[in-house]
């Protein structure tokens, strides 16, 4: 009897103190990782299975908490720093050889001689020809530490193979795509991120558009889905003046922290339109929020994607990152405007309903209630929080020229491959006769010599996919685009392709014509 009683109470006694000091969740989680590696039935990968109940965990909270394994994280951190450690090429897979499109001016690459063209074909004496090489491949046997040297063989057109020894450096990678003079008035910058770089960037495209004599400004953020916080304000400030609010953010245990204006910007005058669409996320939306809340510019084209959460990069012990959310941001009057996350399957879902309701084609298909009114800062026009950033102006998707047949062309690489194979057979003459992108806009087509020339390349590539007269009557104009614009990027560089390129952008051409006809005057902007 005193041994049970003694047994019962130190019971009791256990179990007010397990309640009182509760076993830590590090410590439990521990002990489960421990029991499923000594007992399981299998052999089990504990490291994925650890990183597995980290993903599954993150996705609880909400859907912009993520984690990034170890050998994802360096690239992760390359686009937010604007450069990596490389050889400096552009390059394309064509037909399992590994092709350069072209060296970045001022890499290793380029200061070798290395040339668009070139085919490496070994790495450290290895072969990597005919051998399924894929992108991630490529860059893992390319990139390496600062300083540290790989050896390539290449060949090239009417030369014996080329050996180089190329040491590794910091590489650029460019966030401004794109910039040039629509016209003698209009000129364009295409932005596709955020990054430590962004600012510098945008203004040194600024600066040069400025020299030409532009007067209206066309900031294409379509498709750009953010990066850093700081970049955003940086570039916001560029076209805001004074010392306005730009963005504020709120979290639990982060104090309201309020980002202004505080330098004078590069084009805080003149005509401002910014381009959005369904993929315009994060960082952009800030820049758009703060131009359309402070009236200094129109929003044309789709609503944005609705993300406003702010998440912080923490590094971990083994090399991978966390980023998990810490606070919300909200635009100058007050909006916030991500989108509900019920649950993560929905939202990723999330884009695709909004095309099945016919948000992409009537903008009248966007139905927000009334809790959701802003108004503007100056000119008290109304705008909504909640789910992104409505345009001003409204710019349906044009699907009116895609067929199955302009698709597949697309979706097999067909367009890429044979631009590329083109362009290295005949890049001495093409070279001669256009010297620069103007010439080439002005006087390169794809006449029916050489349209033939690309369906009989298409047909040896995919005997299935023959030649669609009826879809090519609706998808011509826009194959013949794609193939120039993809000639012109081989050719010259990738912002020249965009001159063409956006011959086929809807939104571009929409922005274009409020500034030609005047009618971007009638919304009484602070220009």
């Amino acid at each position: 009897m005193t041994k049970l009683f003694v047994f019962t109470f130190t019971l009791a006694v256990f179990g007010v103190f397990a309640q009182q000091n509760p076993l830590s969740t590090s410590l439990k989680f521990k002990e489960v990782i421990d029991q499923i590696e000594r007992n399981y039935v299998d052999p089990v990968d504990t490291k994925k299975l650890t990183e597995t109940a980290i993903v599954a965990l993150l996705e609880k909270l909400d859907p912009h908490s993520t984690y990034i394994p170890a050998e994802e994280a360096q690239e992760a951190q390359s686009q937010i720093n604007g450069s990596f450690v490389g050889i400096g090429i552009r390059f394309q897979i064509v037909k399992d050889t590994l092709m350069v499109v072209a060296t970045i001016p001022g890499g290793p690459s380029e200061k070798l001689g290395i040339q668009a063209g070139d085919q490496i074909v070994e790495v450290d004496g290895i072969s990597i020809a005919g051998v399924g090489l894929k992108n991630n491949e490529v860059r893992s046997k390319l990139m390496g530490e600062m300083g540290s040297k790989v050896q390539v063989k290449v060949l090239r057109k009417k030369s014996n193979a080329l050996n180089f020894n190329i040491k590794r450096d910091k590489i650029p990678i460019f966030s401004v795509d794109a910039f040039y003079m629509i016209d003698k008035e209009n000129g364009y910058i295409k932005l596709n991120s955020f990054s430590r770089s962004t600012v510098e960037e945008v203004q040194a495209a600024l600066k040069s558009l400025k020299k030409q004599g532009m007067k209206n400004l066309i900031f294409d953020l379509q498709g750009n889905g953010g990066g850093l916080l700081d970049a955003a304000r940086g570039v916001a400030d560029e076209f805001i003046a004074g010392d306005k609010l730009l963005v504020y953010s709120i979290g639990r245990s982060q104090p309201r922290s309020d980002l202004t204006a505080d330098r004078k910007g590069l084009w805080e005058k003149g005509g401002l339109i910014v381009l959005t669409d369904e993929y315009t996320a994060s960082a952009s939306e800030i820049v758009s929020g703060a131009i359309q809340d402070w009236d200094r510019g129109l929003i044309v084209g789709r609503r944005t994607f609705g993300k406003g959460l702010v998440q912080r990069p923490t590094p971990l012990s083994d090399g991978s990152e966390l980023r998990i959310t810490i606070a919300r941001y909200y635009t100058p009057t007050g909006r916030f405007i991500q989108k509900p996350y019920q649950d993560v399957e929905t939202y990723r879902k999330d884009l695709t309903q909004r095309y099945l309701n016919g948000e992409f084609q009537h903008a009248d298909s966007i139905k927000l209630p009334d809790s959701l009114k802003f108004y503007t800062k100056v000119k008290n026009r109304m705008v909504y929080g909640g789910g992104g950033i409505m345009p001003d102006v409204f710019v349906a998707l044009d699907t009116s020229d895609v067929t199955d047949f302009y698709s597949s062309l697309i979706r097999g690489g067909h367009v890429n491959s044979y631009s590329l194979d083109f362009v290295n057979n005949n890049r001495e003459m093409l070279k001669k006769t256009y010297p620069d992108i103007n010439k080439f806009i002005k006087d390169f087509t794809m006449d029916q010599v050489r349209m033939d020339d690309f369906f009989a390349y298409v047909l040896k590539e995919d005997p299935k996919l023959t030649l669609d007269e009826e879809a090519y009557k609706v998808s011509g104009h826009a194959i013949r685009t794609r193939l120039k614009s993809n000639i012109a990027q081989d050719l010259f560089g990738y912002s020249e392709s965009y001159q063409i390129f956006n011959d086929l952008n809807e939104v571009v051409q929409k922005a274009t014509l409020l500034f030609k006809d005047k009618s971007y005057k009638s919304f009484d902007l602070e220009d």
